[in-house]
């Protein structure tokens, strides 16, 4: 949708013949790793990008070999499997709870001794939205965990007691440069997302500068082109990174009408080469995830300085089907919309 003003035109693959980019140009239906449909749709096109991290890294170093493909492939590599993500992390000097490898049974005791419990045990691939993951107290709970989670390659990580989830997104132009948006402060109930808030409340001008830094360095080591997002945990005073996402990202959906240029717009002009645009908020504003069902339009839309999006996805528990964005001038104000607009929320799953 944020191509269409500036007149890039687009072509998407997706496995489904009912994707909703069907509406915004040509829909080739595919699976995402099959070379057949990524020859067809990257025939004649100028750049290639993708909108989600689960995209096979070998899919899209087959494209890659015939289009640009921004951001390069090597940011899905380290995406999707969480012990390289960590690692590079750590390797950027960017802290991170504790972490340890488990490639076997034999692993685990020593993998939960050496993070600490209480920890967290997750699928080094796959698992979103809080799946794929199991918080263990005993050793004997991560013994069990491991058969729980499939018995296969797991990263334990210590459990962290936060004060709160943020996360920053940035952007970095084919020149290197760099746009940072202001920090966002997120909520999560059942392990989904539900409001995003930003500028988060509370964030000192020394924190924002912590968290670029944590952008910056990883779009520069990865020579990364188009939107960032990374996931943090504010500690006593420091920001951990927890997860990095090479793609536009659901906490950064208020910039569409909260921020001067929306993220979608953001990475357009990056991945295409052209100016990175202004990353400022205006105001104060917030995005709150429709999960299950969508409220109705119009009570929505009576909620001053509300805005619907509805992704046209079946209503399904648990599933995100589309968000509200919130504006205002005031954060008072904004708690009041926000506040409204939860109560007209039907799913808790």
């Amino acid at each position: 949708m944020a191509a269409l003003p500036l007149g890039v035109e687009a072509r998407f693959l997706d496995p489904s013949p009912d994707a909703t980019a069907r509406a915004l140009g040509e829909l080739i239906v595919g699976e995402l790793g099959d070379e057949r449909a990524l020859e067809r749709v990257t025939a004649g096109v100028d750049v290639a990008t993708y909108e989600w991290e689960g995209v096979p890294a070998a899919g899209a170093r087959f494209v890659e070999a015939r289009v640009p493909v921004r951001p390069a492939p090597v940011a899905l590599e380290v995406a999707q499997d969480r012990l390289v993500e960590k690692q590079t992390f750590a390797r950027l000097g960017i802290p991170v709870a504790p972490f340890a490898a488990i490639d076997g049974p034999d692993d685990v005791t020593r993998a939960v001794e050496q993070v600490g419990l209480p920890a967290r045990l997750k699928t080094r691939r796959g698992g979103y939205d809080g799946k794929g993951q199991q918080l263990v107290r005993t050793v004997d709970d991560a013994r069990d965990a491991w058969q729980k989670l499939g018995g296969v390659p797991l990263i334990a990580e210590a459990d962290v007691a936060f004060d709160r989830e943020l996360s920053v997104l940035a952007a970095r132009g084919v020149d290197g440069t760099t746009a940072c948006y202001p920090l966002v402060e997120n909520e999560h109930a059942h392990g989904i997302l539900r409001v995003s808030r930003a500028p988060a409340p509370q964030v000192e001008h020394a924190r924002q500068a912590e968290a670029e830094s944590i952008a910056t360095r990883l779009l520069d080591d990865l020579d990364y082109v188009g939107v960032l997002a990374v996931e943090l945990f504010e500690c006593g005073g420091s920001l951990l990174a927890n997860e990095v996402a090479p793609r536009v990202h659901n906490s950064g959906h208020w910039t569409i009408e909260g921020a001067v240029t929306s993220q979608f717009e953001q990475h357009l002009r990056a991945v295409l080469g052209w100016p990175l645009g202004d990353a400022s908020a205006r105001g104060v504003a917030a995005m709150v995830n429709c999960v299950g069902a969508l409220p109705d339009p119009a009570d929505v839309l009576a909620v001053p300085g509300a805005h619907l999006h509805d992704y046209e996805k079946k209503p399904r528990r648990g599933r995100k089907v589309g968000h509200v964005t919130v504006v205002a001038d005031d954060d008072d104000t904004l708690t009041e919309r926000v506040a409204r607009v939860r109560a007209l929320q039907h799913d808790d799953g």
